[in-house]
């Protein structure tokens, strides 16, 4: 089946380049990674931002005054908007001790499978979704993020 997505990456925070060389071309190989495994399209924005504009959406969106990792704005069925904190990615990354950028491809595919209608609200959900994050890690040659060491 050919790749019908369409995946625009914006960088507004410069260090993205630097935790992750070829962080704009890993984040679309995620996203990508994510709808095939999903087996719908997708058409979606990611923006590398920094915690300062994710907290400002995070209030803003959710009600949160703090920085988060990853939001997802959907628009329509597989149409949306994806953020990432840069910070607060490096920060967890360092804390659980993953690459960079291998944490940065799981949080893409986990906010473009929000896109396409996952959840990970109730239980049976939430193993689903772990399931297609683990797969879209395989076809990315990425660690397992759920893999306990």
């Amino acid at each position: 089946m050919p790749d019908r997505s369409s995946v625009t990456v914006i960088t507004t925070a410069p260090g993205w380049r630097r935790i992750a060389p070829g962080a704009e071309t890993l984040a679309r190989r995620a996203a990508r990674a994510a709808c095939r495994v999903a087996g719908a399209p997708a058409d979606v924005t990611i923006t590398l931002a920094d915690d300062r504009a994710i907290r400002r959406l995070n209030a803003t969106h959710r009600g949160k005054a703090k920085p988060t990792n990853v939001l997802s704005f959907p628009v329509a069925h597989g149409m949306g908007d994806v953020v990432l904190a840069l910070e607060t990615v490096r920060r967890e990354a360092r804390a659980e001790g993953k690459r960079a950028p291998d944490h940065l491809a799981h949080l893409v595919a986990h906010g473009t499978l929000h896109l396409l209608g996952h959840d990970h609200l109730q239980a049976g959900d939430a193993r689903r979704m772990e399931r297609a994050e683990s797969r879209a890690m395989a076809a990315l040659r990425r660690p397992n993020p759920w893999k306990r060491a």
